[in-house]
């Protein structure tokens, strides 16, 4: 994982903020999937830092978050 790639690395990607998310601001990340790895930033400072993992690691974490397992 990689938590200190700048924005620059990841321009050129396309980025999806949460249907969850509404208009009013809040606690929200946007996701851009790249060919090798998947890219996570802060919708409100989208020229911050991005966290980048691996797509295997993405569908793991989501597999977990969207798990009717509650733990």
């Amino acid at each position: 994982m990689n938590d200190a790639e700048s924005s620059t690395a990841a321009s050129g990607l396309v980025w999806f903020k949460s249907s969850y998310s509404g208009t009013e601001g809040g606690q929200c990340v946007e996701v851009a999937a790249g060919s090798a790895a998947v890219h996570v930033r802060d919708s409100k400072a989208a020229a911050g830092p991005v966290v980048t993992v691996s797509r295997a690691a993405w569908a793991g974490f989501v597999g977990l978050a969207s798990s009717e397992r509650c733990v």
